[in-house]
């Protein structure tokens, strides 16, 4: 693997640590399995594309990405509270629909802004640019689960049935921490766009694998409850699976092409999963030995 290579990977897995961090909020705090990510990642790349390419600052563009994204997160958590339509259902259909949103957005597959100024262009290199919004994302998310509004949202993730008798609101949880979530999402699709200099409506394909593969990953490797290096750890996930499969793809023992990123992605969450369990299994058998 070459350098630039490398760094392309580190980059990746920056933009891919805020999926993380988003899918921690969703799967591991608030206890939702959350499906519109897939949606959402292409809505913030389109939304910001699109409104780049229209002459508006990347910043506002930005901006404008992630409130996209928070209010498809709402509107999933909506049909869910609301209308009681199952978690992985609900993400689903606002998933769905926001393929065709986004092809209104962008109104082709695909669009290009190469030319375009972004919030890349500037005299930083783009993983400098990546590590300081990564590194506020983080900030912002532990400052906010270590508030009491935070505590409170994590409560309601643990028990439901506990959280309402202490006089928590968990609907109003259920949404405030979807929204959170996929806006995070819109601003990972926003800055892939913007770093890769297009967005393609088939983007999002396969996100949420990717978030719980930095998840699971990333908590396999630095096991604690400290909320501060959960969040860390889903970075660290993301960019060690990004060259994970930057070393799998350009290696020419295991013959993998571009085409086998979604198996491959399967695959690392697979065994990320399965080692665990057998560790445990071999424990207790050599515990039943003795």
């Amino acid at each position: 693997m070459s350098i630039i290579q490398f760094l392309g990977a580190i980059e990746l897995g920056l933009i891919f640590g805020l999926i993380g961090m988003a899918v921690f909020i969703t799967f591991r705090v608030s206890d939702f399995p959350d499906l519109t990510v897939d949606g959402t990642f292409p809505l913030g790349a389109a939304t910001s594309a699109a409104l780049i390419l229209h002459g508006v600052n990347p910043w506002l563009a930005t901006l404008i990405a992630i409130a996209a994204g928070a209010v498809a997160g709402m509107a999933t958590a909506y049909l869910h509270v609301r209308w009681k339509i199952m978690p992985l259902l609900a993400g689903i259909i606002i998933m769905t629909a926001l393929y065709s949103i986004n092809l209104r957005i962008m109104g082709q597959p695909n669009i290009a802004i190469f030319n375009e100024p972004t919030l890349f262009n500037n005299t930083l290199p783009i993983i400098a640019t990546l590590v300081i919004a990564v590194s506020i994302v983080a900030a912002l998310i532990i400052y906010f689960l270590a508030t009491e509004y935070g505590l409170a949202l994590r409560a309601s993730g643990m028990n439901k049935r506990v959280s309402k008798s202490l006089g928590i609101h968990v609907n109003k949880a259920t949404i405030i921490s979807l929204a959170i979530s996929n806006g995070i999402v819109a601003l990972a699709g926003a800055l892939y766009a913007q770093s890769q200099g297009f967005a393609d409506i088939s983007m999002g394909t396969g996100i949420i694998i990717v978030g719980l593969a930095a998840v699971i990953i990333g908590q396999t490797l630095v096991r604690t409850r400290q909320i501060a290096w959960l969040v860390i750890s889903c970075i660290l996930g993301a960019i060690i699976y990004r060259l994970a499969v930057a070393l799998a793809l350009n290696s020419h023992v295991f013959g993998l092409q571009a085409s086998d990123l979604n198996a491959l992605t399967a695959l690392v969450v697979i065994l990320t999963l399965i080692i665990p369990t057998i560790k445990r299994e071999m424990s207790e058998k050599r515990g039943s030995l003795s």
